[in-house]
């Protein structure tokens, strides 16, 4: 039954009460997923949210990490004032955040769940295992993991990067099983505390935030930690200046994303970038937004932690005593080096992948259109599939609308066209 929560509509909740009519599902409840119910709630569409509230941000972020976004860029999308992150920080006598303060995940996820609480109310933890279209050809049947079945009007995949975690192939050849914690070589993605390899070797492949933030959390749990970096250098973001002179802040606009005029167009306008040709959306997608690391984070790392530029790993084998053996290409014109570590963690990234969302039935794949040169979905103005009824929204969608679906900052975007399209799916049935 629906409950009336803060930041529903009562008039419109009431004009829906009792009517039999089949839910919107959602599947997710990290930001994304989250701001589509509230809005889907508060628009007295019937919904169904699936998921574990901000699991990613709870079980694939090690303790001790910080957003590398800033406050104002870390809100999610309420249908109505009073859910911004600032708000929950107030509600609960907390400090104010500002550009100069690193938010803790602890702290997202308490945002997170107390938003959950305030506008969207009952998140089913069940995990669906199956979407298919209906044999009428209209809506959807969903299964649940315990066998359960209904019919649902729309489908919003909300997922975010489950599943998507990238390791090269290697470094994958280490673990026949899978990468994973208890492997000889896992992802980023795979930790909540890094502390498990207090005085091991651990060789760190990346250079971005991800890399550098694990690196330093190693290094303070008494880790022998180095990490490589395949480009030349180590970028780091600038510290905030709160006072730019309005010259500055004409060469260089602000933008939830960074300062720059690409950073600030794309963020002002993601449904322009979606009319780019698709060479040049997906050349946004990859450049706009290079590795770097958190201007907070530099002071922990930099003269701190061993960090070898312009390095390659070509090779990677399991010693007899169960350590692993890395070649290590150097610099141009430098000889091959060979590295011996205990564990190797990949702070590799993601790769968008439709064959890795794991519900979606054969079917539905098969019928998914993809962005050329991808594997993420192409989606219309409202972030509707080529399958009528089933969105895509989050990083699946950066590739049509750009690096803002890829952060927090853009759930007001999706959310409000996702549900403002949803509503006639609602109605059909």
């Amino acid at each position: 039954m629906t409950q009336s929560l803060p930041g529903q509509r009562p008039a419109q909740e009431q004009s829906f009460a009792g009517r039999a009519r089949l839910p919107v599902v959602v599947v997710g409840a990290g930001p994304y997923g989250l701001s589509v119910a509230a809005h889907l709630r508060a628009a007295g569409i019937r919904v169904r949210i699936f998921g574990e509230v901000m699991g990613s941000w709870r079980h694939a972020m090690a303790t001790g990490m910080f957003l590398k976004s800033t406050p104002a860029a870390t809100d999610l999308s309420a249908p109505e004032p009073g859910g911004r992150l600032a708000d929950f920080s107030r509600v609960h006598g907390e400090a104010e955040l500002t550009e100069l303060t690193p938010i803790p995940c602890d702290v997202f996820v308490r945002y997170g769940q107390w938003f959950q609480k305030r506008y969207v109310g009952e998140v089913d933890p069940a995990r669906v295992v199956a979407v298919d279209r209906a044999a009428s050809g209209a809506g959807f049947v969903v299964r649940l993991d315990g066998g359960q079945e209904f019919a649902a009007a729309a489908v919003v995949a909300a997922t975010g990067l489950n599943g998507l975690a990238y390791v090269p192939e290697e470094l994958r050849r280490l673990a026949p099983e899978g990468p994973g914690p208890d492997a000889l070589v896992s992802h980023t993605s795979h930790h909540t505390d890094l502390s498990r390899y207090a005085g091991r070797r651990v060789a760190v492949i990346g250079g971005g935030q991800s890399a550098l933030e694990s690196a330093a959390l190693l290094h303070e749990a008494g880790a022998e930690v180095q990490v490589l970096v395949r480009d030349r250098r180590v970028r780091w973001g600038m510290t905030p200046d709160l006072a730019r002179p309005w010259t500055q802040r004409l060469a260089q606009p602000a933008s939830p994303l960074g300062t720059g005029w690409v950073l600030a167009a794309v963020c002002k306008a993601p449904g322009a970038v979606r009319r780019l040709p698709a060479a040049a959306r997906l050349l946004l997608f990859r450049r706009a937004l290079g590795p770097s690391g958190g201007w907070w984070l530099r002071e922990r790392v930099e003269d701190i932690v061993p960090v070898r530029t312009s390095r390659r790993v070509d090779h990677a084998e399991e010693m007899s005593d169960g350590t692993v053996r890395l070649k290590v290409t150097g610099p141009e014109g430098a000889s091959s080096q060979t590295l011996t570590v205990d564990h190797v963690l990949a702070a590799t990234g993601y790769r968008l992948d439709l064959d890795a969302v794991p519900f979606l039935s054969p079917e539905v794949r098969r019928t998914l259109a993809c962005v050329p040169g991808s594997k993420a979905p192409q989606l219309t103005g409202t972030f509707e599939s080529c399958v009528p009824g089933l969105y895509f929204t989050g990083s699946l969608a950066a590739p049509m609308f750009g690096p803002m679906m890829r952060f927090v900052a853009g759930t007001e975007f999706a959310a409000t066209r996702i549900v403002r399209d949803a509503v006639r799916w609602s109605a059909t049935y």
